[in-house]
This record gives structure tokens, sequence and C-alpha cells, in this order.
């Protein structure tokens, strides 16, 4: 597994009840079938050899017999294969019949899960055939002659020998469905992957049910959960089945068949282990929950090792010095795989336009209630703003708008400062002019060149020379402005930086980087401008048309600190043309703080995410390299940055979320990227 990740599958195939050779080859088909899409998991339905609706022939020692028959039958037809999996039988050991899970692997049958929990409710009666498993009873049986000592159980674990991280537990069905099931305990017990076989009939808002619970289980648990379900070829007799099978990540269902429509067709996806992994290491209480139950893990488990082969598209990247470029002419040497995972090239921002909307809403909400409260305690009645007619301070307005708005403040309270110098233009001075006149709030303004212009002499700075003291001392006399005019008049500056300025140390230390409350510390650059473009639609229904106008305009102006002199009137110093595109910056964030992931597997990931744009494999590696060098060598900025309230899952407070000493070395990381 390279990369971290895994191809995992469930299937619920044809069958016939009690006809259990006609379901060997009907399984035998799809572990082939699998193989050839480098399914390295894959998970059939509860008692998929026999049928799950045989009622009282599983009594019948004949049937029992036929699907030992069955599964040895399987084992030899798919010792060729790469594929793990598991299938379902009834086991008789001990005067008792269990309700079986068998792993297979290249013609070897590792373990038997036995369900822990039989229902014997309302359509089932399961007590009737088959024997609850006690989580005590583990041991070594012999199936026949030639599969001896195969642990059985229930507190087993499937590993892969060559990656530490692939450790598969399994439960079935009811299993699921308990306050205290299995899988929670597989799951502290190290267990990254939960396999379900499972026959869940079909009524009316069953369907629903099932998947909140799956998602759950796979949230709470950090875990991936792969679940097949009975198809609608079981016997209908009494119930229906629908083969309703999903793959959980991580608390999302990432791939999932629609009702009685995919029985036979795989349901696939790609699971990243590694960052199921991080999770858990991230979240501390979930090692702490194991010592609160009973279990041992290193006396009360069975551990059962398996070698899994790589996936074939991990495999290719790893070994192609061009892998995975775009679709330019770079892409002529190498033929990409698809992957079956989504690769969410904009982390931060909902890809549903209605999820979108109602992100957008409550992100602007957490903003303006974390004003509200600091606002509140100082007993501020006036807020100051630099209103550059940019993006950042424009989202920082309608923020604070919104908190005045809350609080019953007149917003004359609210002081927009605008304060032109060497790089203004006329679009975002008018721009800056038009949203204070629509939001109702003063207006002040400030040329702020001859002040510039008096440092520059005080400090022997050539006018003329463009270098980095000529755009600091602009953004540091900024500061000094806002800061004295709110000091005037018992108000407070309000921050406009958004977190991906904050990664990239794209700020002025002590200049636009200070500030008494930021709101748009933990706001990506990727989402400000949904957040804008989701309030200026909101003001166009409302029927404010000259605001929504202006924010629009807003958005389609060039991102820009504008601290070197106008082209033509033009903006001349285009900020994504210095840094990178802000997307994939946030997107390297996102995988780097919240998932923890290696500068390679960012790459790897990138490559996918961006296939459809026209970025080539060398364009995202130098951005990669300039977030990291920047990433460590601007920390300084971040150790000291105001308060802001916390508003998503990635913050970079040093009193909160990250908290990295600012003469880190980024060493590692730059290495890991020049040996790609």
């Amino acid at each position: 597994m390279t990369y971290g990740f895994l191809r995992v599958a469930c299937v619920s195939p044809d069958l016939e009840v009690a006809d259990c050779a006609f379901n060997a080859e009907r399984i035998v088909e799809k572990v082939l079938f699998a193989d050839k899409k480098n399914v390295r998991l894959l998970v059939f339905p509860e008692l998929s050899i026999t049928g799950y609706t045989c009622g009282d022939l599983f009594l019948q020692k004949s049937l029992r017999d036929s699907a030992k028959d069955a599964l040895k039958y399987i084992a030899k037809q798919t010792e060729q294969t790469e594929v793990l999996f598991a299938v379902g039988l009834p086991y008789e050991m001990n005067s008792a019949i269990y309700n079986c899970a068998a792993f297979v692997h290249k013609g070897r049958i590792l373990a038997f899960i036995a369900k822990s929990f039989l229902p014997n409710y309302s359509e089932f009666y399961e007590r009737r055939w088959f024997q609850p498993i006690n989580s005590k009873l583990q041991r070594l049986i012999n199936f026949d002659e030639e599969y001896t000592d195969i642990p059985f159980g229930t507190k087993i674990l499937i590993e892969d020998k060559n990656d530490p991280d692939i450790k598969i537990g399994c439960e079935i069905c009811e299993d699921m469905w308990v306050p205290v099931s299995p899988s929670s305990i597989h799951s502290l017990n190290n267990a990254t992957i939960i396999v379900n076989l499972s026959a869940s009939n079909e009524i009316i808002g069953k369907a629903d049910y099932r998947r909140n619970l799956i998602k759950a289980m796979s949230g709470k648990c950090s875990n991936a959960y792969i679940y097949a379900n009975a198809s609608f070829c079981e016997s209908t007799t009494d119930l229906v089945f629908s083969g309703h099978n999903m793959i959980a990540c991580n608390g999302s269902i990432v791939a999932e068949s629609e009702l009685f429509l995919d029985c036979g067709s795989l349901v696939v996806a790609d699971i990243d282990v590694q960052a199921l992994r991080s999770e858990r290491l991230k979240t501390n209480t979930f090692s702490d929950c194991l010592y609160r139950t009973e279990s041992d893990p290193d006396s009360d488990y069975g551990h059962v090792e398996v070698e899994l082969k790589d996936n074939t598209f991990a495999e290719e990247a790893q070994q192609s010095s061009i892998g995975f470029e775009t679709k330019k002419e770079e892409s002529k040497d190498f033929q990409k795989q698809d992957i079956y995972a989504f690769i969410d090239k904009h982390p931060f921002v909902p890809a549903d336009s209605e999820e979108r909307r109602e992100r957008c809403k409550t992100v602007i909400q957490l903003q303006g209630m974390g004003l509200i409260r600091r606002l509140k305690h100082i007993k501020a009645k006036c807020a100051v703003i630099g209103l550059s007619g940019g993006l950042d301070s424009t989202l920082a307005l309608l923020v604070t708008a919104s908190a005045f708005e809350y609080l019953g403040l007149d917003k004359t309270g609210i002081i927009a400062v605008t304060m032109p110098c060497f790089g203004t233009t006329g679009r975002t001075y008018q721009n800056a002019c038009t949203l204070a006149k629509c939001m109702g709030v003063t207006l002040k303004e400030i040329d702020i060149k001859e002040a510039v212009n008096i440092h520059f002499r005080d400090i022997g700075q050539d006018p003329e020379n463009h270098d980095v003291t000529y755009e600091n001392s602009q953004a540091r006399e900024r500061t000094q402005v806002l800061m004295d005019i709110a000091n005037k008049n018992n108000g407070i500056v309000i921050g406009t930086g958004d977190l991906s300025e904050l990664a990239l140390g794209w700020c002025t230390y002590n200049g636009d980087q200070m500030s008494m409350y930021g709101v748009n510390a933990s706001v990506p650059k990727t989402l400000v401008r949904y957040l804008v473009s989701w309030y200026a639609d909101e003001c166009e229904k409302e029927g404010d048309i000259q605001l929504a106008k202006s924010l629009k305009d807003i958005l389609d102006t060039p991102v820009s600190p504008e601290l070197l002199p106008p082209e033509d009137g033009k903006i001349s110093q285009k900020t994504e043309d210095l840094v990178g595109p802000y997307e994939l910056h946030d997107f390297f964030l996102y995988n780097m703080l919240r998932r923890n992931f290696s500068p390679k597997k960012i790459f790897f990931l990138s490559l996918y995410a961006f296939e459809e744009e026209s970025y080539t494999k060398d364009f995202i590696l130098k951005w990669l390299k300039t977030f990291y060098r920047r990433f460590f060598a601007q920390q300084f900025k971040r150790s000291c940055m105001p308060d802001g309230a916390k508003v998503g899952t990635v913050s970079l407070s040093p009193r909160g979320d990250w908290r990295m000493p600012s003469d880190a070395s980024a060493a590692i990381w730059l290495d890991e990227l020049e040996n790609l």
C-alpha cells in the first residue's frame, strides 16, 4: 500500500438459496473480477455461501457440509489472486452452529469470525439455529485435514505484514446495531478497517437509518467501514433485501450502491488508511478509551498476518519518474489509472451548492459571534477597519456589520478607513468607498503617501527602490493609523488577514499581521471568496442591488496587496503570480495540518485533485516547495498573532491548534520534495 491507500470493495452477488455450489461460483467470479480491478479487500454478505434465508435448513448437516466444501473450492479457485476477502457460512463446533465470516487470501483460510449478537425479535429469529459466541472463546480449529490451526473467535485482527496501519476487524450484521459493538472494541485495539457481512432487510426508512449508523460508527471510531448487504436474490417468503452496500470513512459515505439496482456490481473505494491513523493520533481521547474497557491489546487478541500487494495505481506512481502529470503534453509517457476515491481540490469549500450556502451562513455567523463576545467584553461601540477594496477587508466589514446589528449598535460606529498610497488603483479605491456607503458605515480617507515619504527620508530609503522596505513601510503606516484611530475613538482594530496568508506569512510583521481581533484568522482564501459571493447573492435576493454589484466587482478584482505602483492604471502586483495559486496552497495546508500527510503524499494527491486544471507536475511541485519554505520561515508571525475565533477544522493559532517553534528547520520536508 503506497501513499496510505488500500483499495477495498463490497458486493452482493447473485445467489440461489441453499445452493452452495452455485453461490461459490458467483463468489469466485467476483473475486477474480475484483483482482483485475486491483481490489485488495473484498467483502461479501452474511451467510453468502448458503444464503441468509435458509431457515431450518441450517440445521441440516447436508447444507453445512456443502458450505464447507464450497469454502474450500472458493479458496482453491482464488489462490492465484491478490484479494483478501470475507465470505459468510454456518459452522458447527461443540454441539452448536455459529454464523461465521471466513477470511480467505491466496488459497489460505485465515480465520473464522463468529457473530456475537443474534437478533431474536420482530422478523428475526436467529437463535433458533445459531449460538452467539462468547467473546472469551478464542481457539484454533481444524477445518479439515488440509486447513488446520485456523483461529476461531471474535477478537481476531487480520494484519498486513508490510503495512502496520492495515488492521482489519470484523463484525456481522446485528453486531453493529447494539450499544457496544465488537467494532468499537476492534478499533480500540488498533483496527483501522472494519468489515461487516450483513443481511439487513428493507422496510420504510431503514436505509437512511442504516446509512446514518454506518457513518456514525466510522466517525466515532476513526475507521473505514465496509458494509456488504444481502441481495434481492434472497428468499422473499417474508422479507425483501436490497443489496444496500456502503463504504464509509471517518464519518462520511465514500461509495454506496443503489437499493435493488446494483446487486452484482462492485462498490469500490480507495481508503486512505494513513489519514485514519493520523486522525486517531490527533484525537488523544481515542486511546484513552481503551483503558476504560476490559480489553487488553497485548493478550486479548489473535493476530493473523497476510501480505497484501500494493495497488497498481500506487505502484506506478512510485516507479515512474514522470508519474501522474496533467492531461497536457507531458502526460503522453504515462497512463494513469483511476483512483476510487474523491480527492477534493477545495477541501475547505463544500462542492454541493446547498451545503455550501449553509456553510457560508454558518461561518459568517461564527465569525460574528466571536467578535460580538469581544465587543461586549470591552464595552466597545467602535470598530476600525482598513478597507482596501479587496476580498479580505470586505469580509471583515461584512462580519463586523453583522455583529453591530446583533448588538443593536449604530453602524456609523464602524470606521472604514481607506488609505491610498503608491499602489492603489482607482478600481479598488472606488469599490472601498462604494462598499462603505452601501453598508452605512463611517468612511474615512487618509492618503498616506506623504507620511510614507517622510518615513523614507527618515530611514534613508530611496523611493525608487521598490524593495521589501518600500512595501512594508506602507503596511506598517496603515496599521499605525488604524491603531491610533481606534485609540482616539475607544474602539478596536478588526484584523482582515486570512488563514492562507497566515500559513504563507503573506503579511507584514507588525503591519497587516497585527490587529486587536482577527475575524478572518481561520478562514482560508478559497472560502473567503465563496463567503463574499454568498453575501452578494443574499443582497440580490433582498433587493440591495447596489451592494451586490459592488461585492461582485470586488470578487472580480485580482488579489493584490497593491504596494507597487500600478501599470496603466491597473494592478501590477498580483499575489498569486508571486506566491502561487491559493487553491493549491489551501489544498497543501489542509492536507498538511488536518491530515498530517507527508510532502510526498500531498504531491501525489495534488496530481489527482488538479488533473483537470492546466497545472503541470513541475508547476505543482514548485509551489509545494514554496509552501513548505514559507510555512516554516514565517512561523514567527503566527507565534504572536492576535486573538480570533476558530470557525473551521484548521487553525494556526499558537494558543490552540498549532504550536510550533519559530526557528524549526524545514530540511526534512524539503529534502523529501527534492527526492521526488
